[in-house]
């Protein structure tokens, strides 16, 4: 019976791949897409992160540092799960998946990007409800994009997703409150 959900699983998370991915040679999306997907990116992540704590005071710099601590702690899971659960990425996995070249070859679950992006806005939108506005739509296409340039399962975002969620709620708790 737990094969048979998992095998049911697996084939609803190709699908859902395949019909967002073949969406990619259009080339307004995937300029999109290939700039949004940066957002989640190491070096944008740690650098924005970096000149927040810099340029804020009070509560504000309290959250940045948040936000900064829960980027670092949420990639501890990330990497122990994708030596745990070495996932081999959809478009090795399945034909016809498109991607850009010299994809990524470490495993894809869960998806980084979507962990770091999630793990560094959630604290912002604790701290300014408002923010949730334009920074969640962000995050999720972070995590679009990720299924979009074929780099990974949605399943894979959506962990990253909840994985970057929960270590951003937990680290503004824990300074902020």
């Amino acid at each position: 019976m737990t094969r048979e959900l998992l095998e049911l699983f697996y084939g609803f998370d190709c699908r859902v791949l395949q019909k967002v991915n073949h969406h990619f040679d259009k080339k307004l999306l995937n300029l999109f897409f290939r700039l949004v997907t940066r957002l989640g990116g190491a070096d944008l992540t740690i650098a924005s992160t970096l000149i927040l704590i810099l340029l804020s005071s009070g509560e504000a710099k309290l959250t940045a540092i948040s936000s900064a601590l829960a980027l670092s702690a949420s990639h501890i899971p990330v990497h122990i799960l994708k030596e745990v659960l070495p996932r081999r990425r959809p478009y090795v996995k399945i034909e016809k998946t498109k991607t850009h070249e010299n994809p990524l070859q470490d495993p894809s679950f869960p998806s980084g990007h979507t962990t770091a992006i999630f793990s560094v806005v959630i604290p912002y939108t604790l701290y300014v409800p408002h923010l949730s506005i334009f920074l969640i739509p962000l995050a999720i296409s972070v995590g679009i994009s990720r299924i979009y340039l074929g780099l990974h399962y949605p399943s894979d975002a959506l962990a990253g997703a909840l994985l970057g969620t929960l270590t951003g709620v937990t680290t503004f708790f824990i300074l902020c409150s």
